[in-house]
Order: C-alpha cells, then structure tokens, then sequence
C-alpha cells in the first residue's frame, strides 16, 4: 500500500458532521481522508432540507450547557465566510406545559435555562396570539420565547467546512465512495471502496442514518429506529408576518402524533413561504432502505390542517414537500450517541462513533469532540451522557 492512500485517519461519512471532524483533525495536522458514499452536500442523509434550527431550550442541563458550548465554534465557523450562516429569529416552545415529547417538556427547559443563566421570557396563552401570529390556541398553552434561537444555514455550513476542506493539505475528499469492507491488521485498518483501497491508523464513523450500513462491517449494529419525516413550505399571504422556530407540545390524537415545528421565512429557502414539519412518524422504517423523498400523506394533511387551524398569513396547501431521514436510537428521549466502538471489535479504542439523534446545531462543536477522541482518546467536553455504545450497540454473529 502506497504512502498515497495511508492516512492518519479515515472519516467514513461526509456529512455536515463528518466535513466537521476533517476541519478540526486538519487544524490538528492530521492527515484526513472523507469518504461520501453519495455526493458532498447531499439531500439524502440525515441532513435532508437545507435549515435546521438552532435552539438552545432542552429539558437537560448537560445539553443547554452543550448549546451554549457550541457557540464560539460557530462564531469561528462563521468567522471563514461572508454568508450568513443563521438567521438569529429567537425560538419559541409553547404548547401544553405536562407534554413531554421527543423534543422534551417546556417546564423542564425553563429550568434547565435558569440553570444555565440563559436569558428566556415567558410567554401566555394570550401573547402566543398577539405577539407570534398563532391563533385559536386552548387558553391553557403557555410558552417561552429565547431571542438566541435561529434557522441554520446547513447548505452554507456544509460548503464552509467543504471549501476549507478542499483547500486543506491535511484532507482528501472522495465521493460516491462506499465503504464495503473494513479490516484490523498490524495495528491498523484496511479500507475497501469502489474508488481505492485506503489504510488509517484510526476511524470516525458518522455516517448518519446509514450507520448499520457501515457498523455491519465491523460485526455490530446499533439500537435504531428510523423516521422518514414529513414537512412542507406554506406560502406566506401575509408579508408582514414573521415567525420564529418554533415548536409545539401537544397530546396525540389517535394516529396524529399532533407534535409540530416550524421555521421563519429564510432568503436561501424558497423565500415568501415557511417550512413546517411533523415531529412525529406514523409508520417507522426498519432501515434506510426503505426511505421515500415523497411525504407519507396522512402526516402532511394532519400538518396542513394544524397550519390552517393555528397559524395565521399562510395559505394552508402544502408546496415544495419534502422527507428528512432521521436514524434514533431507542433511548426514551433519542439521545445522540458518542462513544468508541464495542471492545469486540478489532481496533475498537481506534474507531469513534456518532450516532442517532438531531445534532445539526452542535455541528461545529461535535466536530471538534469526535477529533478529540480520536486523536487524544478523550475530550475536555463532557460527553459522559451520550457514551452508551454499551448499551445501544448489539454484536453480530
């Protein structure tokens, strides 16, 4: 094996996390190779739609600290290029304060919040009509508004971290380039793709919802279930009427899952319409495989009618529909996880994994954490709630 494809470290997925990893391994002098089993900044991963929101109300302490954490490595982010990479609109939770969902419980946030020092106002029942253009709400819906959360950019933050990649002499970028095969030898791994062979001395799994894809190569899998998730853009009627992201808590009813969240109008996305999604599926996926880029109709029709019921300036009839493919694990709250690979693997201490779970605002951040690892063997950020590979990676026979 020439000297041209040894490298320090393979990064296997190159999306917005895995382009992240390859900045900070090569701030390091690392010599880095991204392998992308599709193209680089794609609409087939976990990335699908180019915002996602910035928001820092989480129910947990650990995670509002991480947010906050986060934010000087997008400043530096944003410091490499004149385009916005967020449109700072603030972030509104509201809804029924005992719900907690996948998202959460607004109770537990605006303690977490308080925790943390972060600044929040609350918001009643009365201001969610009056103040954030929603409407016909139940009387006992309350909420808290941060002035801090935004729309991300993700299609900008991907060609940020891409460009400065491409220029980098420390990174190597290949696409369509699947990995088939992975093999520890003399303390170090054989990497097969359709484009060459490669060998590293460490690996960074981040291959988002087509994780099981890659971990079968090295004999486990990971505790998943995957969301094929709905969302539209509804064309504003009214241009004076801004939104902020948002979320709402909600009761299921019946197959309605009833949880949903938005986006405000943003320049680089169909500007004149928002986007809103359901946070629910009604019928997961057993693998990726089974994706389709067409929204399943039932949870778009529950999103359209919840759009014309409670929200006001928006023509109800969904346009430009889309599906983001999401891989969970099977943690209560679907918590990311962050952890090295099972010690029956060969070679495990060498190879960090990030897994499951919505991470694109923590971007910039878990770039850096994955480096750490995989350079150090540790990180100076404290990632002992999403080490649980132990419990969420099964080995294969």
């Amino acid at each position: 094996m020439d000297n041209e494809n040894h490298f320090d470290v393979v990064v296997i997925g190159g999306g917005p996390m895995g382009l992240s990893t390859a900045y900070h391994l090569s701030k390091r002098k690392a010599r880095t190779l991204v392998l992308e089993q599709f193209t680089f900044i794609n609409q087939l991963g976990s990335s699908a739609g180019v915002s996602r929101q910035f928001r820092i109300p989480y129910p947990d302490e650990y995670m509002v600290k991480l947010v906050k954490q986060s934010i000087p490595y997008w400043d530096e982010l944003q410091s490499l290029t004149p385009v916005p990479l967020m449109d700072e609109v603030g972030t509104l939770w509201f809804g029924d304060p005992d719900v907690h969902s996948t998202e959460g419980n607004i109770r537990e946030a605006e303690l977490a919040l308080k925790a943390q020092d972060v600044p929040y106002a609350k918001v009643s029942a009365a201001e969610l009509e009056s103040k954030y253009h929603f409407k016909d709400l139940p009387s006992t819906y309350t909420g808290l508004f941060q002035p801090q959360g935004a729309s991300i950019d993700l299609k900008a933050t991907q060609q940020t971290l891409y460009n400065w990649n491409r220029r980098s002499g420390y990174v190597t970028l290949k696409e369509e380039a699947p990995v088939t095969k992975i093999e520890h030898r003399h303390e170090q791994f054989e990497i097969t793709t359709p484009v060459g062979n490669f060998t590293a001395k460490k690996l960074v799994l981040v291959p988002g919802p087509y994780a099981d894809a890659v971990f079968k190569l090295l004999k486990f899998q990971v505790a998943a279930t995957y969301w094929n998730m709905a969302s539209a853009f509804y064309k504003k009627t009214d241009p004076r009427i801004q939104y902020p992201t948002w979320f709402v808590f909600q009761n299921p009813v019946g197959d309605n899952g009833n949880q949903f969240y938005g986006f405000p109008e943003v320049s680089w996305n169909y500007p004149g319409y928002v986007r809103v999604a359901s946070d629910f599926v009604i019928s997961p996926l057993n693998s990726p495989e089974q994706r389709t880029l067409i929204p399943n109709p039932e949870e778009l029709g529950y999103t359209a009618a919840w759009v014309k019921n409670h929200m006001r300036g928006l023509d109800p009839v969904p346009h430009y529909t889309s599906t983001c493919l999401v891989a969970l694990s099977k943690i209560a709250n679907k918590e990311l996880i962050v952890d090295f690979a099972p010690p029956y693997v060969p070679g495990h201490k060498d190879i960090v994994i990030y897994a499951t779970g919505w991470a694109g605002k923590f971007v910039p951040l878990l770039g850096r954490i994955l480096a750490d690892l995989s350079l150090d063997g540790h990180t100076p950020f404290d990632i002992s709630h999403f080490a649980t590979g132990i419990k969420y990676f099964r080995q294969l026979k």
